[in-house]
């Protein structure tokens, strides 16, 4: 998608942090933008100060682990925008838990917003873009941790998901004109930490007496990560990485280098293991 002015996107997780950069990039592309967010007063100070740059902006209020949301925010966006051309599925929470800590709640809170508002931006966006008949962009955020289970099971998984469904998807809907591309950041400067504050009750058990997420990781990984996001990278860094992956068709978006020597020893495991049965005939 090489002309994004004129153009509009639907993005997930708007409010702040990750969903906010992309959102200021693509709006300062010239692209009319529908920010989706579950915070309202952090929802309205950000589109507050899009407009202030003259930015085509709008907003509309969701907790995306909702299907019929999700489905009420794309109505609000057609009625708004007329038409959808890029989608971002940013929204994204951690927690879950490790062995031994994690509750159903905190998994189906974390399954719902990190993978299946995924499934169904993709599901009701889908149609959205392909109706107009001028192609578009679904862009999704997994992680570092989708391809490098460095942090709980929960949030790994969800972000393993992610990144299967957009490589799957990618060659099914070429053909359609749109292209898929996903998001795997590293350490940014962002609330994924504090996800626990936005815990809908019926995940209750999601969060501790003291409002905390019960079941977030305390590991010495989770702090050291607690750290780096707090010096991490800037998040409008990354809208402009997205703004250009999605000018470029880019199959992933990574932020940085960081993970990359750990996630090539990865690969090399995977290859040990075909490499320990080459030149064994099975039994049939």
């Amino acid at each position: 998608m090489k002309e994004l002015a004129g153009k509009v996107a639907f993005v997930t997780g708007a409010a702040s942090g990750i969903g906010l950069g992309i959102s200021t990039a693509l709006a300062q592309a010239g692209v009319k933008v529908m920010m989706c967010d579950i915070e309202k007063d952090a929802l309205d100070d950000a589109i507050s100060g899009l407009k202030q740059t003259n930015a085509d902006v709008d907003g509309v209020i969701a907790d995306v682990s909702l299907k019929a949301q999700l489905q009420a925010a794309a109505d609000a966006t057609m009625e708004r925008f007329g038409r959808v051309d890029i989608l971002v599925n940013n929204a994204g929470v951690g927690g879950g838990g490790r062995y031994g800590e994690w509750t159903d709640a905190g998994w189906e809170w974390t399954i719902g917003v990190n993978l299946m508002s995924v499934v169904w931006g993709i599901e009701i966006f889908g149609p959205l873009i392909e109706a107009h008949g001028e192609g578009g962009q679904i862009v999704s955020t997994a992680s570092i941790a989708g391809f490098l289970p460095v942090t709980n099971p929960p949030y790994n998984v969800t972000k393993f998901g992610v990144v299967a469904l957009s490589e799957g998807l990618r060659t099914e809907l070429e053909p359609r004109g749109i292209g898929v591309s996903v998001l795997c950041p590293g350490f940014i400067r962002t609330k994924i930490m504090d996800s626990a504050r936005n815990v809908p009750d019926r995940f209750a058990g999601a969060r501790d007496t003291t409002g905390e997420g019960a079941n977030l990781d305390h590991s010495e990984f989770a702090e050291m990560a607690r750290e780096a996001i707090a010096h991490g990278i800037d998040p409008l860094y990354v809208g402009e990485l997205v703004r250009e992956g999605i000018e470029g068709n880019w199959p992933y978006i990574f932020t940085d280098n960081e993970f990359e020597p750990a996630i090539m020893e990865r690969f090399a495991n995977v290859k040990a293991g075909f490499d320990r049965i080459r030149g064994r005939v099975p039994r049939h």
